[in-house]
This record gives C-alpha cells, sequence and structure tokens, in this order.
C-alpha cells in the first residue's frame, strides 16, 4: 500500500493559514495576480505545496522570501502561525532597508501641519496652472 503525505494543502490556504494574507481569496487574488512565486515560479493557487519550498510574496511595499517549515489548513493564532515558516536573512536585511529608505525619504519630504484654507487653496490652483491674472 503507498503512503500519502500527511496533507496536500494548496498554496493559498497555505499563505492564508500562514497569516500572510487575511482571507483565502485575497491570498489567491495575489497568486493569480503574480504577486506569489513558487520556488522561483509564478504558480496557481492550487499548487500543492511542500516542505522546504521557497515562497517570495509581496505584501504592500514589502517583499519577503520564507521557506515553508510546516503545513497545515487550519487558521491558527499568530504565534503558531510563524513557525509554519521561516523568513531568509536576505529577505529581513533588504526588508529593513527598504523601511529605512521609506523613513528617510518621508522626513526629507514633510507633511504640512494642516489643510489650505480656502484662499490658500484658490492660490496653489492658481499658481499650477499658471494663470496670469
Amino acid at each position: 500500500m503507498k503512503q500519502q503525505p500527511a496533507q496536500d494543502v494548496r498554496l493559498d490556504k497555505w499563505l492564508w493559514a500562514a497569516r500572510f494574507y487575511k482571507t483565502r481569496a485575497l491570498a489567491r487574488e495575489m497568486v493569480d495576480g503574480g504577486k506569489v512565486h513558487y520556488n522561483g515560479q509564478r504558480s496557481k493557487p492550487s499548487k500543492i505545496v511542500e516542505l522546504n519550498a521557497t515562497i517570495t510574496l509581496r505584501q504592500g511595499n514589502d517583499e519577503r522570501t520564507v521557506i515553508i517549515k510546516g503545513i497545515t489548513e487550519q487558521r491558527r493564532p499568530a504565534n503558531e502561525a510563524v513557525g509554519l515558516y521561516e523568513e531568509t536573512a536576505e529577505s529581513i536585511e533588504k526588508r529593513e532597508k527598504m523601511a529605512l529608505a521609506r523613513k528617510l525619504n518621508a522626513l526629507t519630504m514633510p507633511h504640512p501641519d494642516r489643510r489650505p484654507d480656502k484662499k490658500e487653496r484658490r492660490d496653489l490652483i492658481k499658481f499650477k496652472l499658471g494663470d496670469s491674472e
């Protein structure tokens, strides 16, 4: 008799169970949209995940590379979900550099303390349109 692997879990279901995406539908959408790569290639949401496979995924501005260390189809608490994967050192370093760059960029382009009032808004529009009145 042939022995079956412990569980056959779809990629979208694993991403949801590992708490990378809030809903399974969102996980499926990200995989379909090419935001998730399985072992360096685009894949389908129905791809069966395997242990020690590499997944690269984008979440907003962040890109993570993780290695699958556990497989489950149940969504568990966050402290248990962290045990399902291990993020690579290069991925952590790259994310930290990008976060620092975003933070420094925010400091060079400060936002005003308040919104412009009606007269200031009209003056801004005039200036942008190059109105010579």
